[in-house]
């Protein structure tokens, strides 16, 4: 019987800004259909480690695969960069990423922001894609603010259209970086709702959250990353029910505190 291989998998990575070692060995896997949370305080190393999956950041040292196949690397320690321009491209296409802020083209409908990457980088159909940026954009519960401007959604509606975007792309998996953090609490249970809807769909996702309700309710696994290390990790029930490490009893202390 053969083994599907994980949508995404981060082998032994290492990450520095010049003497500041980021990450120090982290490896994860999100397998298809299967919600991963990442969570720790800031600086643990959580949105470096997203963006290193999306090859947003270059690594030192360590293995990144998208469904088994590994990127394949030109050069030694800091001078380590993808060697196949194609396969980054590729690879990018197949894993949306949403932001913590949304990055909307001011200058574009929402209907056109959802519209651009499919188009642009997929060279799609126009009609097709329309129809399918129409479907997400009710998907998320915005369909009827196709034509406005960016500046006329709140910051909850903007981030949904960010989702409508990043699913237009059809791709392989989601990754999210702190979605709802910039928003105020009201405005967080929109984008919440979304989130979890995506992940009753069996969709792969990977998510930086500091929002511990929200990782708990989506996740089959969490990570806790505590300088830049994996400090505990395994299925949410034990990690905010019987944490075992005294730093991550500390960490959910303090972020339920709050």
């Amino acid at each position: 019987m053969s083994i599907t291989p994980a949508v995404i998998e981060i082998r032994n990575l290492h990450k520095s800004y010049g003497q500041l070692e980021v990450l120090k060995g982290v490896s994860i896997c999100a397998e298809k259909g299967k919600v991963v949370s990442l969570i720790g305080s800031s600086g643990s190393g959580k949105s470096t480690l997203l963006r290193c999956c999306n090859l947003l950041e270059d690594s030192q040292a360590g293995d990144v695969l998208f469904r088994g196949e590994a990127v394949k690397w030109a050069g030694q320690g800091a001078h380590r960069h993808p060697a196949d321009r194609a396969q980054v491209t590729r690879f990018r296409t197949n894993l949306s990423m949403v932001f913590q802020q949304f990055n909307l083209w001011s200058h574009m409908t929402i209907l056109q922001n959802v519209m651009e990457a499919p188009l642009t980088v997929l060279k799609r159909d126009p009609k097709e894609v329309e129809a399918l940026a129409r479907k997400f954009l009710d998907k998320v519960g915005i369909g009827n603010k196709a034509d406005a401007w960016p500046a006329q959604l709140s910051g909850g509606q903007q981030q949904r259209a960010a989702i409508a975007r990043a699913l237009c792309m059809q791709p392989e998996a989601l990754l999210f970086d702190e979605p709802t953090s910039a928003l105020d609490p009201e405005l967080q249970q929109e984008v919440v709702k979304v989130i979890k809807d995506l992940a009753n769909e069996e969709r792969t996702m990977i998510l930086v959250t500091h929002d511990m309700r929200l990782a708990a309710d989506v996740s089959d696994h969490v990570v806790f990353l505590h300088l830049g290390r994996i400090e505990e990790e395994g299925p949410p029930e034990q990690l905010f029910g019987a944490p075992k490490s005294e730093r991550l009893k500390q960490f959910l202390s303090a972020t339920i505190a709050a």
